[in-house]
């Protein structure tokens, strides 16, 4: 683990972004409220949630950091068959979210595939990446394509 005992707390906060293509029946049907399972992106909302405060349990020598703000956002790419996943971490501490915000996403994607799996297995978890983060001795970062 890396020794942050004198590094000052600051307010930090990163973003990350992923999508799943999956295919128009199961757009349809999660627009629709049509899945078996439920409502799938509430379902996956709290389920990235969950796992962006519990990501120093799954990530060795992650530091475990007391999560102050955790949203998960979903965006429906009905053209492309997809959705965009957008996971944005705060928190006040002495060493960055990005961990979080990129666990919190995966999840998020991983849910909506448990959640569709018996309409379609031919899904694809693809893009996940740093966005955004603020905070800390490195300042801003901005992914650029």
């Amino acid at each position: 683990m890396v020794d942050v005992t004198n590094k000052p707390q600051t307010q930090r906060q990163a973003v990350a972004k992923g999508k799943i293509i999956v295919t128009k029946a199961i757009i349809e049907q999660i627009k629709n409220q049509e899945v078996q399972k439920g409502d799938v992106l509430a379902i996956a909302r709290c389920a990235g949630i969950m796992a962006s405060k519990k990501t120093a349990e799954l990530i060795p020598l992650c530091h475990p950091l007391f999560v102050s703000k955790c949203t998960i956002d979903f965006c429906l790419l009905e053209e492309a068959s997809a959705i965009e996943a957008i996971c944005t971490v705060g928190v006040t501490h002495q060493t960055g979210v990005e961990m979080e915000a990129l666990t919190g996403v995966n999840v998020a994607l991983l849910t909506i595939y448990d959640m569709c799996k018996a309409i379609c297995k031919a899904m694809v978890i693809t893009d996940i990446h740093l966005a955004y983060k603020s905070g800390g001795e490195s300042g801003e970062f901005f992914y650029e394509k």
